[in-house]
């Protein structure tokens, strides 16, 4: 800092404190084709949907990815599973990220222009939908309608990464507790909320453990609540299974 034309320099945290990377840049901020700490992006998020399809086969025809935040994660899912991946949505590239849009009716705009389904392709099939994550919802509701209105048979959600609890910390426009879907639900809530056959996220400990050999500390508080540096007091996690199927709650 300047003060009084003389120029101070201030050391806010400890010396030697370890740190830590954000793990939301790899899940979806960063370009795929973008190298973070010497680690490719685009690899780490296949490594993401290969852990996801191990940890919630599902019975299925295709993998779908949301474009373009889910197609490299759905790329593994597919190798995983042995299920074809399609893109069988097409993405409006001139539309703003719809998560970070300040009012409702904006965001709900921003995802009916877009996307689109293709029909021929989807018509009668058991999809698997990818995604990077769930925060509002606002996209996937609209896209698993859209799904079925297209002519799908079943939408099974898979999210590669553990549901967003905590609003970011540190500078990331975020948004608030209040407004995150998995804040306020339980997985099953989700589920039913977004009318999908099943939904199934990513563990923390599966996250954490795709983590390891990018050899940097990394900051997941989002999924964690576990913060880096203090903050004030947030609520804990809900202790929550992190696999629905709808079906089972009819049996």
């Amino acid at each position: 800092m300047i003060r009084r034309g003389r120029i101070r320099a201030l050391r806010p945290f400890k010396s030697g404190a370890a740190e830590t990377f954000c793990i939301f840049e790899y899940i979806y901020f960063a370009r795929p084709d973008s190298n973070l700490n010497g680690n490719n992006v685009y690899e780490y998020r296949k490594e993401l949907g290969r852990v996801l399809a191990r940890e919630h086969p599902v019975s299925a025809d295709l993998v779908v990815p949301v474009l373009d935040s889910g197609n490299t994660a759905a790329l593994g899912f597919a190798e995983e599973s042995g299920i074809p991946y399609e893109q069988a949505m097409i993405r409006n590239h001139y539309v703003r990220r719809t998560f970070i849009e300040p009012a409702q009716s904006i965001r709900h705009f921003g995802v009916k222009v877009k996307h689109n389904a293709v029909s021929s392709i989807l018509r009668g099939k058991r999809v698997v939908l990818v995604d990077d994550s769930i925060v509002r919802g606002t996209t996937l509701i609209k896209l698993v309608t859209m799904l079925r209105t297209a002519g799908a048979r079943e939408v099974h959600l898979r999210i590669s990464s553990p549901p967003t609890v905590g609003p970011c910390r540190y500078g990331i426009d975020t948004p608030t507790e209040d407004e995150l879907i998995a804040n306020q639900k339980t997985p099953a809530e989700i589920c039913q909320a977004l009318g999908a056959d099943s939904l199934g996220y990513l563990s923390l400990e599966g996250l954490r453990t795709s983590a390891e050999p990018l050899k940097v500390g990394i900051c997941d508080a989002c999924f964690s609540h576990e913060y880096p540096v203090p903050v004030e007091s947030t609520k804990a996690p809900p202790q929550l299974s992190l696999f629905l199927d709808v079906s089972e709650e009819h049996d």
